[in-house]
């Protein structure tokens, strides 16, 4: 169909033979995410008018949008934000895509920490999109949080997320890196809650993931180190400076590095409990409780 008379119900179908070929999921309602982005439509108007002719415009995006996403590109930095426990994100490939395993971590908090008045005081270590920092000063209104990463590119992510959510006034981000001395320092302190979602992939498996996370999303967010767990080493080696006595740790987990975690949170001096589960039944977040002195990371 020539540049200026495809209607929205062909280029709909179009699309969706294209993203299927490409060995894409889910190849229609892509398609029809990817046809709105372009359009400035909403999903019920494609439906109500989907025999009408799409403007050249439109159809110029779509087909821009689509060869993006045929490379395997992931769609939220394709459509530039992705939805994360309601609320809208703005992503870039500087930051993590935001994964509904990861609101897992919101719903723990929320479950841990019932004071949702409370003016707590969290820090949120690679805070990348902001997703879980910002969420949580939504959920407690007077809390106020600091958030590090190593990545200025990231942190202007993020920014423009608390500026977009209105939490830009309780909010204090930091340029840090916990590969190197004098991080902890940065950031003020203690706090109540500390939460993360750190680089837990082994390092030769980064490879073999999925071409979506291994070709575009950010290395240094995803290389957990030889082991996956270097990032966890680091925080837990400095847990106890950063949380309060009886201040709480979240801590996100690759499948099957729960137990390792623990024992690096049990060490200086945290009781970790049951693990949160995520929506597939893995056991995703590490929650601990910081009670006395430890014996030191190993």
């Amino acid at each position: 169909m020539a540049p200026g008379v495809a209607t929205y119900d062909a280029l709909l179908r179009d699309t969706a033979v294209a993203l299927t070929a490409a060995g894409i999921d889910n190849a229609r309602f892509e398609a029809r995410l990817l046809l709105t982005h372009a359009g400035g439509a909403t999903v019920e108007w494609l439906i109500a008018h989907g025999g009408e002719v799409a403007s050249p415009a439109a159809i110029e995006t779509l087909r821009a949008l689509t060869a993006r996403r045929v490379r395997r590109e992931p769609m939220a930095y394709v459509v530039g934000e992705r939805e994360f426990w309601g609320l809208p994100f703005k992503v870039s490939p500087a930051v993590l895509v935001p994964r509904p395993d990861s609101e897992t971590l919101i719903e723990a908090a929320l479950a841990l920490m019932p004071g949702r008045t409370e003016p707590w005081r969290i820090v949120d270590l690679g805070v990348g999109s902001g997703c879980l920092l910002l969420t949580l000063l939504r959920e407690f209104p007077n809390a106020r949080g600091v958030g590090m990463d190593t990545s200025a590119a990231a942190l202007a992510v993020a920014q423009a997320n608390a500026e977009a959510l209105g939490v830009e006034a309780r909010l204090r981000l930091v340029e840090g890196d916990w590969r190197q001395p004098g991080w902890v320092e940065r950031l003020g302190g203690p706090f109540d809650l500390l939460v993360s979602n750190p680089p837990y992939v082994e390092t030769a498996a980064i490879a073999g993931l999925m071409p979506d996370v291994a070709r575009f999303e950010p290395h240094l967010a995803l290389d957990g180190g030889p082991d996956g767990l270097a990032a966890y080493r680091a925080i837990a080696g400095e847990a106890a400076r950063l949380v309060i006595p009886g201040g709480c740790v979240l801590i996100e987990a690759g499948e099957g590095q729960v137990p390792e975690i623990s024992t690096f949170l049990t060490n200086v001096g945290f009781l970790p409990g049951t693990p949160w589960k995520d929506l597939g039944g893995i056991d995703r977040i590490v929650p601990a409780t910081h009670y006395g002195v430890g014996k030191g990371v190993e």
